[in-house]
């Protein structure tokens, strides 16, 4: 497993080990920092080895290609996508230089923010492949919060709404994130839309461990992985694609998302987690 140190994950708002479709995220393989602004700062330090351009699923919100950075760091090497590189193959970064310019790319979803993806194969791995990346953990502690399915919405887009529950305590300072209702951790993912989420703070030593949101059993973490069970998000009663559920270092409000969401800025919002196991 590649920790994260706290110091690189402070360079970022946001981070997430597995809200995300690519198959790395599906067991915490990667994670994705989000950066301020438009240009990406490098999370790790070493050898530029490669700068690789790969075609991008066609989107209308989304450039046609997409990046590969591969960097040496002596340990491990290290997979960046979504930046386009102002680095060639043969210079050295340190943590916190620029890499290039984040694209939006189409791999993923309109209401994802541009965010770096990193991922770590071993430096005797084939490194353009993204099966049998390393395990990813973070170097800090994530507070978890309660959430008791409420809020007002703050800001919204055409595939996104984000509420101003639950608020974060302390922001800028350090991370936080929804609390498991029915235990330790924090849940990360995109729930359900994404097929896996992440239950953080808990290790593997509790395996078995029930996963809630908003009051809701929604799965049962296998070590810190949770296979979603068949729920449906709704938002005063209209269901949505799903809950956008990260780490944050200053705004802990929950982010609904979906194709042409319907919230307006000012909006009382009601969040249940229908298990349809459970419906009449």
């Amino acid at each position: 497993m590649v920790t994260v140190p706290r110091d690189v994950l402070h360079r970022y708002y946001r981070f997430s080990l597995y809200n995300s479709p690519f198959d790395a995220h599906d067991e915490g393989c990667a994670i994705d920092l989000y950066p301020s602004g438009k240009r990406a700062p490098s999370p790790v330090a070493g050898e530029v080895l490669d700068t690789k351009q790969v075609k991008a699923p066609p989107k209308p919100y989304a450039a046609e290609h997409d990046y590969l950075l591969l960097v040496d760091t002596g340990d491990y090497v290290a997979r960046l996508l979504h930046v386009n590189p102002s680095v060639e193959a043969g210079e050295r970064v340190a943590v916190g230089d620029d890499l290039g310019e984040l694209v939006r790319a189409g791999f993923f979803a309109p209401w994802v923010p541009n965010h770096v993806h990193l991922g770590f194969r071993e430096r005797d791995a084939n490194p353009y492949r993204a099966a049998g990346s390393l395990p990813v953990d973070v170097g800090v502690d994530v507070d978890p919060l309660r959430w008791d399915g409420t809020g007002r919405v703050v800001e919204a887009g055409e595939t996104w709404a984000r509420l101003d529950r639950p608020v974060h305590p302390a922001p800028g300072e350090r991370f936080v994130g929804i609390a498991n209702d029915a235990g330790g951790g924090v849940v990360d993912g995109g729930l359900p839309h994404y097929d896996r989420g992440g239950l953080l703070g808990v290790g593997e030593n509790r395996p078995g461990q029930p996963v809630s949101v908003a009051g809701t059993l929604v799965g049962v973490a296998d070590g810190r992985t949770v296979a979603w069970d068949d729920v449906t998000v709704r938002a005063n009663g209209e269901p949505v694609v799903g809950l956008a559920l990260c780490c944050s270092r200053d705004i802990a409000g929950v982010k609904l998302v979906g194709e042409g969401i319907d919230l307006a800025v000012g909006e009382s919002v009601t969040v249940t987690v229908d298990r349809e196991d459970s419906l009449p």
